[in-house]
């Protein structure tokens, strides 16, 4: 009798918290939506954030309660992502241009005028914020890899004191346009292949004096351009990826290197480890007998 008496009471102690579990399952209980948990196991599981929404569980979830938001917004699981997101909500896949980030600046060791030479903490926020860089260029490239850091995908590097972006590996997450305190990586159709790489708008004199290709504001790319895509504004040329066919007159036409045309640089770099502004030099004095 001495020892039912704990049993019994043991027992029902376990009957009386089983109770309370089954419960507090039902009333605090969280439903799943099992669509959003189908699309979440399809996607990369990245977290890169190109998509628009904080990570790959976000953007399942604004899918499985919007079956009408894009389901080809994952650039780092392409199309094959795509087409097995659609055939889950029942939709059209749809078709979404590639974009690759582009560093908007060509002013590598050799064209730029230094400042000073700086070995300390290796960031480009730091230094901006500390003392504005150590180059004469204020809007230039630091070149201390915050982007670097910023890549998931090892698709950009600095070479020769400036950012450079694989385009093969890019997936256009945007973490590196983020990173960077200078603001000067756009992210841009993959079929645009000539850029502005410079974001220097002081007057010329004045741009020529800390960097060797800036961007001038001569107007000559922009009266070469015969498709009203290249214009000069705030001493700084821009050209409109919606009206650009990629001629690369402007590139030709620019006198000082601050246009880069990819085409040429796939050409001379390719599987080298080349810096883009060595190729832009090349360009320079070789560049009509190139595009030929």
């Amino acid at each position: 009798m001495n020892i039912a008496i704990p049993v019994i009471i043991v027992v029902a102690i376990g009957f009386v918290a089983a109770a309370v579990l089954v419960f507090a399952s039902r009333v605090f209980a969280v439903e799943v939506d099992e669509t959003a948990v189908a699309i979440s196991d399809v996607l990369p599981g990245a977290n890169c954030g190109g998509c628009g929404y904080a990570g790959c569980n976000d953007y399942a979830g604004a899918l499985a309660a919007d079956h009408s938001l894009p389901c080809n917004k994952c650039a780092v699981g392409g199309a094959a992502v795509t087409e097995k997101i659609a055939l889950i909500l029942g939709v059209a896949a749809g078709d979404e241009e590639k974009e690759v980030a582009v560093v908007m600046c060509n002013g590598v060791n050799s064209v730029v005028r230094k400042l000073m030479d700086y070995t300390d903490y290796k960031s480009c926020k730091a230094s901006k914020s500390f003392f504005g860089g150590m180059n004469a260029c204020a809007f230039g490239c630091i070149g201390l890899g915050d982007c670097v850091n910023a890549c998931q995908f090892d698709a950009i590097h600095v070479r020769d004191g400036v950012a450079w972006v694989d385009r093969s590996k890019c997936t256009s997450c945007g973490a590196c346009a983020k990173a960077c305190p200078n603001n000067l990586i756009r992210i841009s159709p993959e079929k645009n292949l000539v850029f502005v790489r410079c974001s220097n708008k002081e007057k010329g004199a004045v741009a020529m004096k800390a960097c060797r290709n800036a961007c001038i504001g001569c107007k000559k790319c922009q009266n070469a351009c015969k498709f009203d895509a290249v214009h000069v504004e705030n001493n700084l040329s821009y050209i409109d990826p919606e009206l650009c066919r990629n001629c690369g007159m402007c590139e030709k036409a620019c006198p000082t290197g601050a246009i880069v045309n990819m085409r040429l640089v796939a050409k001379y770099a390719e599987n080298s480890a080349q810096s883009v502004a060595s190729v832009t030099s090349e360009q320079k004095s070789a560049g009509t007998e190139a595009n030929a």
